[in-house]
């Protein structure tokens, strides 16, 4: 049985990008035509027009942390959704509150992929461990492994003595849920007397897998890799053997951006990932930003998959902070930078000193010339309405953390 999925995975660069681009096309005219929301903000668009990142980066972003207004002013989806309500199949709850359409498709959420990666195979007993309960996760693995071909225990969260009882009986392959569940079941599994020596393969979300836990779960027996995706989007990348970075799913366009901005950073830099959906007709997400940082890896994974590669999430874009009784963001920041084309790179340090806050914009120039800093600090208080200072510092000298604005006040 194949390593591989299916084709897509390996196909040759070129003809990857021709096909997504095609794709990406038919999404934004289709987009267009059906979604109230996506056709007003990409009025005037040519659909048909678009064949680079730099034409694709024109668009508006839409972003993850609107959504939940959007939703009030708009309901349920903020005219969002392409199909009507009659259409879908189910409607998902997560925390904001934001709800999220699915679909007929099989494997709507495309996370069969990410699952056979991890070595799930047809006819493997999968144990289902996230919540079936209003958000979509529990149905996201449920899907896919039926599209592999793997019956399901619904485990749900929780009730972990019960779930320990039913490995112990039922002997599954695989599991599906959070890093810490697992390691919670196994360990437990070993104190209580229970077999879960069958769980050989996991594949785990919603939460970071650090390295320590990562060898934790991997000396307990059982082989773990993780996945990276959000409900509205479904798979943006995932883990294979190689565990040498994530790889980008064949149903989406990934692009990463400065926070604050729709602007692609140089590739290598850590900025905000924005994906535009290339299959999902119910729900077609153009330049969706997450609100996650990461960075694009170069080259191919040595696994064989030939598709782009990321280094996972890296934190959150969301960096707003409040100075001085006001609420300071990227966006912002990116205003202040837009005023002045000299600037390659900007940096927003806050710090306090005896209770009273001060912010400077450290400064990266595309090159020499005259010192820029005093009007720089006068845009950056006409237009966070803070004063702040602003320093030159050497080119290179940043951080690649992806952070705007970094908060650096400790409070004793």
């Amino acid at each position: 049985m194949s390593d591989f999925y299916d084709a897509l995975e390996t196909r040759d660069h070129e003809l990857r990008v021709a096909e997504q681009w095609h794709a990406l096309r038919a999404q934004v005219a289709h987009a267009q035509a059906h979604s109230a929301y996506f056709g007003e903000i990409l009025a005037g668009v040519d659909a048909a027009a678009l064949k680079s990142a730099a034409d694709l980066a024109q668009l508006p972003v839409t972003r993850k942390s609107d959504l939940a207004a959007r939703q009030k002013a708009r309901p349920p989806f903020g005219g969002l959704e392409a199909v009507a309500h009659a259409k879908l199949k189910h409607v998902f709850q997560s925390p904001g509150p934001i709800y999220e359409p699915d679909g007929y498709e099989r494997d709507h959420w495309r996370f069969a992929r990410a699952m056979w990666a991890a070595g799930l195979r047809p006819g493997d007993l999968v144990l289902n461990c996230f919540s079936y309960h209003l958000t979509p996760a529990g149905m996201l693995v449920e899907s896919a492994a039926h599209a592999i071909g793997c019956p399901v225990i619904p485990g749900g969260v929780g009730n972990t003595e019960l779930q320990l009882q039913a490995v112990h009986d039922l002997k599954p392959v695989a599991y599906g849920g959070t890093p810490s569940f697992l390691r919670i079941l196994l360990q437990k599994g070993r104190e209580a007397g229970l077999d879960t020596s069958s769980l050989k393969k996991a594949l785990v979300g919603g939460e970071a897998l650090p390295p320590s836990l990562r060898k934790e779960i991997n000396d307990l027996g059982c082989f773990v890799l993780q996945n990276y995706g959000t409900a509205d989007l479904g798979l943006i990348a995932y883990e294979s053997p190689a565990m040498e970075g994530m790889i980008l799913d064949e149903g989406v366009w990934v692009e990463i951006v400065r926070p604050g901005t729709g602007d692609p950073v140089a590739p290598g830099e850590v900025g905000e990932v924005v994906v535009t959906s290339l299959t999902n007709r119910e729900y077609p997400l153009i330049r969706f930003a997450t609100g996650d940082l990461s960075a694009i890896l170069p080259g191919a994974s040595p696994c064989g998959r030939s598709n782009t590669r990321i280094k996972g999430w890296m934190g959150r874009a969301d960096q707003t902070t409040k100075v001085k009784g006001m609420f300071v963001t990227p966006g912002q920041i990116a205003q202040v930078v837009a005023r002045h084309p000299e600037i390659a790179k900007a940096r927003l340090e806050v710090t306090s000193s005896n209770n009273t806050d001060a912010m400077v914009l450290k400064l990266e120039l595309k090159g020499s010339g005259a010192d820029i800093t005093a009007a720089v600090a006068e845009s950056l208080q006409a237009i966070c309405k803070v004063r702040g200072n602003a320093e030159l510092v050497a080119s290179g000298s940043l951080p690649n953390d992806g952070k705007v604005i970094a908060d650096l006040r400790t409070y004793q």
